[in-house]
This record gives C-alpha cells, structure tokens and sequence, in this order.
C-alpha cells in the first residue's frame, strides 16, 4: 500500500488544502508560490503512473486515488480561480459570464463521470481511461496552471488569454470524453 507511486498520489491530494489556502487571497508572490506548488503536484501525477507501470506497483488503491487526486485538485483549483475572478478576469462582463461555462462544463463532467463509475462498480464493469481523457487532463491542468501563473503575472496578459483559450479547449475534449463514457455506461442501465 505504501508504495513510492501511492505516497506520490496521496501528497497530491495533501496538496489541495494548502493550494486553496493560497489561493485564498492571493497576491502576486503568492499566486507565484502555487503555480510552483501547482506544477510540482502536476508532474507527481505523470510520476507516479510511470513509476506505477515501470516497477509493477500498480495497485487497486493507486487506481482507486489516482483519478480522486486528480478530480480534488482540479475541482478545488477551479472554484478558486472562480472565486478570485481569476477564471472570469475579463474586461467586457459578458465575456467573463461566458469564461465560467468551460470551468463548469470541467466539473460536471467530473461529477457525471464519477457517479457512472460508482453505478458501474457493483457491476464489475470499469470505465478505462482512454487516452484522450489523459490529454483532457493535461490540458486541464496546463490550462489552470496557467491562470495560476497569470495572477503571478498580471502584466502578461497573454497568459491569461492563453490558458483560457486552453481551459476552453480541455471543456471540448471534457465533452467528448464525458460522451464516450456515458455512451458505454448506458449499455449497463436497464
């Protein structure tokens, strides 16, 4: 159970209170501190499925955590940035509304596709991750690293607009991937 790849996924979900924390009220030193921190607990999650797979310590706990680690964070980052107009920092009011939707598109799905996965459990029927829900991932969290590191650095406007042009490419293929399971799980339903 304690393997080197099960540490490296629980340090990711003992991250999240301390990546809300500062992204509480943060200013530019410290939106700095969690896009380091951010970037550290995004490349644990490339690390410990490599490591997993490498030394054959994959586990039923590695991947019952791993896909958790990765919604917590994603989720509790999101409402941050939400919350702190991070996400929704436009200057036309209109387009900040319309910024929000990939951010809820993001967490729906992720709601959606948990619940599938828990109706599907008792059946012994697993939704694999295809690999295009790992480039939705990476996506997703490239994106939010970005909006992170662009109230680090506010004057690079480009930054901004460019992970929100991400986060906006990571809800399309949140779209797709969320179909693709919903589309397998709805064989199962009676």
């Amino acid at each position: 159970m304690l393997t080197l790849p099960n540490m490296l996924t629980l340090s990711r979900i003992l991250a999240v209170p301390i990546l809300v924390w500062l992204l509480w009220t943060p200013t530019p030193l410290e939106y700095f501190i969690t896009w380091v921190l951010y970037s550290i607990v995004g490349i644990t999650d490339y690390i410990d499925g490599y490591l997993a797979r490498a030394q054959g310590q994959i586990s039923r706990l590695g991947q019952f955590l791993d896909p958790i680690a990765d919604k917590i964070m994603v989720a509790a980052v999101i409402i941050m940035l939400i919350a702190t107009r991070r996400v929704a920092d436009e200057p036309e009011p209109v387009i900040a509304g319309l910024t929000i939707i990939p951010a809820l598109v993001i967490l729906l799905r992720e709601i959606i596709v948990s619940g599938l996965r828990e109706f599907l459990g008792p059946l012994n029927i697993s939704v694999p991750v295809s690999k295009l829900a790992k480039w939705k991932t990476t996506l997703q969290m490239l994106s939010l690293g970005g909006l992170i590191l662009g109230g680090a650095v506010p004057a690079q406007v480009w930054v901004h607009d460019v992970s929100v042009g991400m986060l906006w490419g990571a809800a399309i293929l949140t779209l797709v991937t969320g179909y693709d399971y919903l589309r397998v799980g709805l064989k199962h339903m009676d």
